[in-house]
């Protein structure tokens, strides 16, 4: 660990999302001088690997951010809503992967390639909340098209890994999968319908207008990133059954008239955009290819024939890295780079 870096605690340090952090914390410029993790109850006492170390499992307690310079925050919206106020009061900025405070008005809801003005200081609040994993793989493709077309109306269909889930997710494909190949009763236990071998077109709750809470989510965080209020989604989320990475079906409308050619090479030179786009020789980018890879990745750009300036795309992206804890990672980068971040003595 660096003696002159900053004390980062991660909430959740056992979870999905939460273990990709200590990960990519190991991989990034951040300079780290000491890794709080914090758990249930229930693994305390246990310990993580960080770097040469083995670092302590700790439960959440009073006093326990004291000293903390930037808190780590991927427990669920419950914990963050009990929790994040007292990080904030210890004097730590809260990156929060929750939705707990996504659309609070005083919260920057950031991806560092689309708005990282929102970044040059340290928010009112003291916290930076991290957008939906589906939201932030979309937006980023989006910002490059916008600033050479303009937008008038996006469709999104989304085909969503189990591992959105979290950890118990995964045990259930795996679990029902294993089942179904030996003749056993299948147990459905995460998903409210079997999730091997089928898709699920609800993820969340269903709401007044019909749709769920996560496809209003895509709506709403993509209107708020992009500081656009008035453009038209229409999304439309569902659960497949793949481990790792979320995929997604974008046909956009733009305000001028696109050129698919000049829209491919806008996204190639774009950051953390990789292009894979020769569909005749199988080229492609797909749920596999994303897995472990930190790049947003493209393909099948083409004209929409079906309104006067359209494109359609393809967008993959692994779920938990750049969809969550990557991009977490990134927000405090980019504030350290930006000088919005001091370490504690």
């Amino acid at each position: 660990m660096d003696e002159t870096g900053y004390n980062i605690a991660v909430v959740g340090a056992t979870g999905a999302v939460g273990s990709q952090m200590v990960s990519i914390l190991a991989e990034c410029r951040l300079p780290v001088k000491e890794l709080r993790v914090f758990a249930s109850p229930q693994s305390s006492g246990n310990k993580i690997h960080f770097n040469d170390s083995r670092v302590p499992l700790r439960p959440l307690s009073p006093g326990c951010f004291e000293h903390i310079d930037i808190a780590l925050f991927s427990a669920g919206a419950g914990v963050t809503k009990k929790w994040a106020s007292e990080a904030v009061g210890a004097g730590a900025l809260v990156i929060d992967n929750t939705s707990q405070y996504r659309m609070d008005r005083d919260v920057p809801l950031v991806v560092p390639e689309v708005n990282p003005h929102e970044l040059d200081r340290r928010p009112v609040k003291g916290i930076v909340a991290n957008p939906n994993c589906s939201t932030i793989q979309m937006v980023v493709v989006l910002k490059p098209i916008y600033d050479l077309f303009g937008l008038k109306r996006v469709v999104v269909a989304t085909y969503q890994a189990v591992s959105g889930a979290g950890r118990s997710a995964m045990d259930e494909l795996s679990n029902q999968v294993v089942s179904l190949y030996n003749n056993r009763p299948v147990e459905v236990l995460r998903f409210p319908r079997q999730i091997a071998f089928n898709c699920i077109p609800k993820i969340g709750d269903v709401l007044e207008n019909g749709c769920t809470t996560e496809e209003m989510k895509m709506v709403l965080e993509t209107r708020k990133i992009m500081g656009l209020p008035g453009l038209r989604i229409s999304a439309a989320t569902v659960r497949v059954p793949v481990f790792h990475s979320h995929s997604e079906a974008v046909w956009l409308e733009t305000d001028r008239p696109v050129d698919p050619n000049e829209a491919m090479e806008a996204l190639r030179t774009f950051p953390g955009i990789q292009v894979l786009d020769e569909p005749d020789k199988d080229i492609y980018p797909t749920a596999l290819d994303a897995a472990g890879n930190d790049m947003v990745m493209v393909g099948r750009i083409r004209r929409d024939t079906s309104v006067e300036n359209g494109l359609s795309l393809w967008i993959v992206a692994d779920n938990l890295r750049k969809g969550a804890a990557l991009n977490a990672v990134q927000i405090a980068e980019l504030m350290h780079d930006h000088g919005a971040l001091k370490a504690k003595p």
